[in-house]
């Protein structure tokens, strides 16, 4: 098809040019809580991690004072996946879309329940206080891509306080900015043996194949998770991913398609299914699934970035 390249080239430069346009005019937002035990007591020292794949920094982590309150700030608008976690009890996630502008941010609540790795007195003797500051400056030391700084300072926070295994996703994302990759999946799996259910594991270490460029190692981690009694909308969008870069197009289509039927309000697999049809050389599928992407939110960044590639595809 003689069309073909100038159309996938013109697509293309519409792509990066929205999408750097959005980076541009990114602005942060602050999300706050509290962590309470099921008597609806404060629980002291819990720990809060934020996390979206999409943005930059992707992951912020926080604790929680004496009344079990905690603040995180700097978060990019977008969806993100928090996590709170304290010893002796089961960690406990939520979701939120975080808005930079308008109203203040909903506050979030999470109740944990009894029953997580070990007594309270798995803090090793690190007050609440102290725990904070050293995850605000491990995390500094990551957000500055120090990596190896970030890494020390990761390890001896869970030296102290094991417990607080979650930290483990900080240390394997650094790694894989290092592309130290089996280092990396090193990090997950130790997350594994405390957490043997970790879902953000299991994709990391498919993930952190398919970065290390062992497409069969990738593809099978996240098929057993996609086969497991609960797997996320994640856990498909992945695989499509995966799939994708197998040069399976048509595969990775129906597993981003299962990711938005996991979730008619998630965007990033509807604009995946809108990049197989340009990989396909399909304008006009192109634009019908960016169509569809755009009516989930029309007021998105995601959407805009949408719009403007309709915009150029149509010229």
């Amino acid at each position: 098809m003689p069309h073909r390249v100038p159309f996938l080239r013109a697509a293309c430069a519409a792509l990066v040019m929205v999408l750097f346009a959005g980076i541009a005019s990114a602005q942060t937002g602050r999300v706050g809580g509290t962590v309470k035990d099921e008597g609806g007591q404060p629980i002291k020292g819990a720990t809060i991690t934020a996390e979206n794949p999409n943005a930059s920094p992707n992951s912020f982590t926080a604790t929680t004072d004496d009344k079990g309150r905690f603040s995180i700030i700097g978060l990019r608008s977008g969806g993100w996946t928090f996590t709170a976690q304290a010893p002796g009890f089961a960690s406990e996630s939520g979701k939120a879309n975080v808005q930079t502008i308008g109203a203040p941010n909903p506050p979030m609540t999470f109740t944990l329940k009894k029953g997580g790795a070990g007594p309270a007195s798995a803090l090793g003797g690190t007050t609440p206080k102290e725990l904070q500051a050293e995850l605000t400056a491990a995390d500094q030391l990551y957000n500055g891509q120090k990596w190896d700084d970030a890494i020390a300072a990761y390890k001896a926070i869970l030296t102290k306080t094991p417990a607080l295994s979650m930290i483990n996703l900080q240390i394997a994302a650094a790694y894989r900015n290092k592309k130290e990759y089996d280092n990396a999946i090193g990090a997950y799996n130790d997350l594994l043996k405390s957490d043997p259910n970790n879902e953000k594991a299991k994709i990391g270490i498919g993930m952190t194949n398919l970065e290390k460029g062992d497409l069969a190692a990738a593809e099978d981690a996240l098929q057993k998770a996609a086969e497991s009694q609960s797997p996320t909308r994640e856990v498909f969008y992945n695989l499509g991913e995966v799939k994708f870069a197998k040069g399976q197009a048509d595969e990775a289509a129906k597993w981003f398609q299962k990711a938005a039927d996991s979730d008619a309000t998630w965007e990033k697999p509807l604009f995946k299914l809108a990049l197989v049809q340009l990989n396909k050389g399909d304008k006009d599928g192109t634009i019908k699934a960016l169509e569809k992407e755009i009516a989930v939110d029309p007021t998105s960044q995601e959407a805009a970035q949408a719009k403007a590639v309709i915009e150029q595809l149509k010229k």
